[in-house]
């Protein structure tokens, strides 16, 4: 180990990377009641640490293997590390990246002028295929993270820690995929600052070191999760096991939601957006606080990356919520009849509507889809309390991952088929788009100046986190009454179009003919 500490006071990464400056979280400081700072690593000129390891490794290779070239397996940001290390050192680089790899990876490895192959669903699959190609074309593999020279490089970033810190913080949170951005960091900070807490963050689909470390053996994954895809490594290294063995004080697994909310709560404080591997180590950071009560502590978290897929950030802005506790998600079923949806809504105690689905199933009940704004887990839990006692079975689907990322965009279907008997008794199906501002009580507003008898039929909002909410809705209503629902949306002063002749409409949800 103390060949290690040698290695890391020897590195050569600057003639590529920059330190980084470590900054203070005030948001997350206030909110987690602890002094946070996060050591920004996605400011480099790749967007991540990686940079620091390859080019360490690079430059110690002889003029002879550089002039043969080198090659790696990557899933973007080690990619990209070797790429700009090639094209500083005046070498070909070969890099092969997973088909999963985000395409914002796999194009700046690309303009760097690296040759890209991909191969694989994962990681593990590139690497073996990347040392098949380096020994058939005797290239010089650069491992992304079981290699001391690597690993000594991502350790110049517990060197600045020190200088920008101090004083010894309490604990030290970082993102564990293959482990050699931990094991750097641990080796020089346990040489320098002993009692300070090295806590490795994984995603609980990828947490090859917490079960190694749990089993005091490398253990193999059969399969991992590619949301965190910077991480999405079946199994950690020989030389980073046996460092994580020593130095590692805990590991913290973290789901999805939760990654999502760190990169929420990072934006609220940078206006910068790491990537999921990126904020795993703010996300353990949270839980932690929160299992363990720490209070009035010095944290340090590794902002590790920000090779972030724009097409990603619809659904990382969607799960953060749920990852914060502020939003809920409930299946409800209502009675299909004049003033149960009023009622149910009365039911929210003015609490925000966040989505809002509804299709009209049988003449019986109805099932809703509906998001709920919440204040934390306390008021999660009053509002699940109210809804016990209440009249509506209902289920909490905000863990279920079906419903999440699916059937909450599928809630719906054509009329049931005893709508012909209320056709015959000259009911009409009206479907109309509205705008009405955001703000509580705007929705209710607009269902309780609705006539009692017309029954509502498709209903579908969704908050934007915009100044106005969306909404569609479908009515059944007598033919008869077609000029006064005309009157109710001229008063009811609301943007609204009418979409009954829209074709998708009929398509997709119209009455059966």
């Amino acid at each position: 180990m103390n060949d290690y500490f040698e290695k890391i006071l020897q590195a050569d990464v600057y003639e590529v990377a920059k330190k980084t400056p470590l900054e203070k979280a005030h948001n997350l400081s206030s909110t987690l009641k602890n002094e946070v700072f996060l050591k920004r690593e996605d400011l480099q000129e790749v967007f991540s640490f990686k940079i620091r390891g390859a080019y360490n490794k690079m430059s110690k290779l002889s003029k002879l293997e550089l002039s043969q070239g080198v090659i790696t397996s990557s899933a973007g940001n080690h990619a990209q590390g070797v790429a700009l290390s090639a094209l500083k050192l005046n070498c070909q680089a070969t890099i092969l990246m997973p088909i999963t790899t985000p395409i914002v990876k796999i194009n700046a490895v690309k303009n760097l002028k690296a040759k890209v192959i991909l191969f694989g669903d994962n990681y593990d699959e590139t690497y073996k295929e990347a040392i098949r190609i380096s020994q058939e074309r005797n290239l010089c593999f650069i491992h992304p993270f079981d290699d001391p020279d690597v690993i000594a490089g991502q350790g110049t970033i517990a060197i600045e820690l020190v200088q920008q810190l101090k004083e010894r913080p309490y604990a030290i949170y970082i993102a564990v995929g293959g482990g050699g951005l931990i094991s750097g960091i641990s080796l020089y900070i346990k040489k320098i600052w002993p009692d300070v807490k090295i806590i490795g963050v994984e995603p609980e689909d990828a947490d090859a070191m917490s079960k190694s470390l749990e089993e005091s053996k490398i253990v193999e994954l059969s399969s991992i999760g590619q949301f965190a895809d910077g991480v999405a490594v079946k199994k950690v290294g020989n030389n980073t096991f046996d460092i994580g063995r020593k130095y590692i004080d805990k590991m913290i697994r973290v789901n999805t939601d939760e990654i999502c909310a760190a990169i929420k709560d990072v934006f609220e404080d940078t206006r910068s957006i790491l990537e999921p591997a990126g904020a795993l180590s703010i996300a353990g950071m949270k839980k932690d606080i929160a299992i363990s009560n720490h209070l009035d502590k010095k944290m340090v978290a590794i902002a590790c990356g920000a090779n972030m897929n724009f097409e990603r950030l619809r659904f990382v802005a969607e799960r953060a919520e749920l990852g914060e506790c502020k939003e809920v998600m409930m299946a409800v079923q209502i009675p299909e009849q004049a003033g149960s949806l009023i009622d149910f809504c009365r039911l929210l105690n003015n609490r925000n509507l966040t989505e809002f689905s509804y299709r009209m199933s049988n003449s019986l009940s109805a099932q809703i889809f509906v998001g709920v704004q919440v204040y934390g887990l306390i008021d999660k839990k009053n509002l699940l309390d109210e809804f016990r006692n209440s009249r509506y079975p209902f289920i909490d689907i905000s863990d279920d991952e079906l419903s999440k990322n699916h059937l909450r965009h599928m809630v719906g279907g054509r009329l049931p088929k005893d709508f012909k008997e209320m056709n015959n008794r000259n009911f009409v199906e009206l479907l109309y788009r509205f705008e009405f501002p955001e703000r509580p009580g705007a929705l209710i507003n607009f269902l309780n100046n609705m006539k009692s008898n017309w029954s509502i039929s498709v209903f579908h909002y969704r908050n934007y986190g915009a100044d106005v909410g969306k909404i569609v809705i479908g009515v059944l209503i007598d033919r008869t009454e077609i000029n006064e629902w005309n009157e109710f949306v001229k008063i009811l002063g609301y943007k609204y179009w009418d979409e009954t002749k829209n074709e998708t409409y009929k398509l997709f949800l119209g009455a059966p003919e």
